[in-house]
């Protein structure tokens, strides 16, 4: 993982606990946010690692229950599907936490909480003329009708192309990443959409 990359990641997180009213929140309360996102994944791992420990449990009762329990070849089949449904389910909650270890070594250096508090502070300070840039650009939607985590991952975009000299296509191509992991479906399409928007009207003599 990049220390940028993760420092949005981080960010992001940090935003999702955060009011959503700026006001309400001082500069000083900012590093408190980003260290409750790391408190966050930490329990979110513990969790996952408890689930997918269940799920092997049950999976192995079923695979014993189809040994000693089945009356029939078609129970025991269901039984063994069962099985292999829960221990798949287990695998994939196992290898989706193993990232998260990783990311949390990284989101304790310095240098990335310091690249998600100016994230943060800046989306405080500037998120007036961060959304009338992004309203601005909207199609037939509304930004505050938009999901929060769609709306933050905007403006996390905007706030390092405007005010931390991040260039419009890798900010662009960082917002889509992070609406794959965290957005809907068709989320990345769509954000992928507005900040091209934005791109052209920062490039439009009108703009300047």
């Amino acid at each position: 993982m990049q220390s940028r990359q993760v420092a949005r990641e981080l960010a992001l997180l940090s935003l999702s606990q955060m009011p959503t009213n700026p006001e309400k929140i001082s500069e000083q309360e900012i590093p408190d946010f980003i260290i409750a996102a790391i408190r966050t994944l930490t329990t979110e791992v513990k969790e996952a690692l408890e689930e997918a420990a269940g799920e092997l449990q049950r999976a192995d009762d079923r695979l014993l229950n189809s040994q000693t329990r089945a009356v029939d070849i078609q129970s025991a089949r269901t039984m063994v599907q069962e099985a292999i449904q829960l221990a798949s389910g287990a695998i994939n909650r196992m290898g989706s936490s193993v990232e998260i270890p990783e990311f949390i070594q990284l989101a304790n250096q310095r240098d990335v909480r310091n690249y998600a508090e100016d994230i943060v502070r800046n989306m405080m300070v500037k998120r007036e003329e961060v959304d009338q840039l992004l309203s601005s650009a909207m199609v037939d939607w509304q930004l505050n009708r938009l999901a929060r985590i769609d709306r933050d991952i905007l403006r996390i975009a905007v706030c390092e192309i405007l005010y931390l000299g991040i260039p419009e296509r890798i900010a662009i191509n960082e917002a889509v990443e992070l609406a794959k992991r965290y957005s809907g479906e068709d989320g990345y399409r769509f954000i992928n959409g507005v900040l091209r928007r934005v791109s052209d009207k920062l490039k439009s003599p009108i703009s300047s």
